[in-house]
């Protein structure tokens, strides 16, 4: 097991890699007040989202889920999804992603607000 510990600054906040194993990554995910990931899909992981700080909103696959402290979701693979912070103040998830390729470039972008699509 390695602790990572590596921070990476988004526009729409951070994310924090605490743990990578050969098959599985966790990840602290914070985002910023009125601020939301991309619409993207995965072809080599899964996802596990719950959050530990604030009221999250979810899209997946078209369906919109609000998660509050406490509460979780799975990301399946291929699933169309976003994450977003319509809230006042930042919220935090923390992820768990399980696959063959545990990487950024497994990141297909279908809508992007801040131009990387």
């Amino acid at each position: 097991m390695e602790n990572v510990q590596e921070t990476v600054n988004r526009p729409w906040g951070f994310f924090t890699n605490l743990i990578k194993k050969d098959k599985y990554l966790v990840k602290l995910i914070h985002v910023n007040a009125g601020q939301r990931l991309s619409v993207q899909s995965h072809n080599h992981r899964s996802e596990h989202w719950a959050v530990v700080k604030g009221t999250a909103t979810v899209i997946l696959n078209g369906e919109t889920i609000i998660l509050q402290e406490g509460e979780s979701i799975d990301i399946p693979l291929k699933a169309i999804h976003s994450l977003q912070n319509p809230s006042e103040d930042g919220i935090e998830i923390i992820e768990i992603q399980r696959g063959e390729t545990l990487s950024e470039d497994d990141i297909i972008r279908y809508e992007d607000i801040y131009g990387r699509v």
